[in-house]
């Protein structure tokens, strides 16, 4: 999800034992520099935009990974969190985990979004 040029790949294919069934971009530049600095197979799925990505879609797979993106949550931005709609598609990864109950989630984002998350399942609970 969110695989930007693929550090999450990147990483994974170093460790070894992963195999890539698909990925999600919506930044067309990102996506061809993705495709030429990675290995893709014929079989591999790949999703131009989370939101419309249907879960039943979706190949198995046992680790969901994503770096959803950060500007709503950083110091460096205003902070919005999920009032931004780029903070929302946190919840795009979060649907598709609920759906398909993957044994891992790999997660990257910066500090912020934890608080955010925290107000988010706090007021769920009411």
């Amino acid at each position: 999800m969110f695989a930007g040029i693929g550090g999450f790949r990147a990483g994974l294919t170093r460790a070894g034992g992963f195999q890539c069934v698909g990925h999600c971009e919506i930044d067309k530049y990102a996506e061809a520099s993705y495709r030429a600095i990675h290995d893709i197979r014929k079989e591999e799925r790949y999703y131009p935009d989370a939101r419309t990505i249907d879960p039943n879609d979706l190949p198995d797979f046992d680790l969901l990974c994503g770096g959803f993106p950060c500007q709503a949550f950083s110091l460096a931005g205003r902070r919005k969190g999920f009032e931004d709609a780029r903070g929302t598609l946190f919840f795009e990864i979060a649907r598709l985990a609920e759906a398909r109950r993957p044994s891992y989630l790999l997660l990257e984002n910066v500090p912020y979004v934890l608080k955010c998350i925290r107000d988010v399942m706090c007021c769920k609970q009411l």
